[in-house]
């Protein structure tokens, strides 16, 4: 095994393994995230309709500030997986080693578009930072002081925290799959995956 192979590994068992760890941690507080967007949700939908009473909290901020963290932190896993919606009929038809090129091509377009949205994502927190919500206030009037509302910027970081990660386990994917196609090495597979698919 020559020392750019031995790099490469080296590289794709860190990431391997810091992804490994830090996704099974987004997808816990993505579960969260949605069940108390549906409960949020559902509460708003009784005392509008049923009760005919529309309650005065931030009920559909608060849903969407939710949503755009799970999607942030669900994201990544989604894509590790292969869970993204994808036409790979071409992909099916051609040859391996074309297949293969093919393949890390488009990750390698991924990644570059993935650095352009990092880079966008960041500019948007930035103009998240001057803008208040118009309805999430930190309730500081509980402990006798003044209710605070919350800088937009923490809704708006869901998008480049969820690219960050969306990057590194697309450079995973790079690696994995040269060095799955173009050495003879065995690479470990993704235990949370295995796990999912026998449930």
């Amino acid at each position: 095994m020559n020392l750019t192979i031995k790099t490469l590994l080296y590289i794709f068992n860190f990431l391997e393994k810091i992804n490994t760890f830090f996704l099974r941690i987004g997808r816990q507080f993505a579960w969260i995230a949605i069940f108390l967007m549906v409960v949020v949700i559902m509460i708003q939908v009784f005392f509008r309709y049923v009760l005919n009473n529309a309650l005065p909290w931030p009920r559909d901020e608060v849903a969407r500030f939710l949503m755009l963290w799970m999607t942030g932190l669900i994201a990544p896993s989604a894509y590790r997986w292969g869970g993204f919606v994808s036409i790979d009929m071409l992909e099916r038809f051609l040859p391996k080693i074309i297949s293969t090129f093919l393949t890390l091509f488009l990750l390698i377009i991924s990644l570059f578009v993935l650095i352009i949205g990092l880079e966008l994502g960041l500019k948007h927190i930035n103009a998240g930072w001057i803008f208040n919500s118009a309805s999430i206030k930190i309730p500081f009037n509980l402990i006798g002081g003044k209710a605070e509302p919350i800088k937009l910027a923490w809704m708006y970081m869901s998008l480049p925290v969820g690219i960050v990660f969306l990057i590194s386990v697309n450079i995973e994917l790079i690696l994995r799959n040269f060095l799955s196609n173009f050495t003879k090495l065995e690479l470990p597979e993704d235990l949370d995956k295995q796990k999912l698919e026998t449930q």
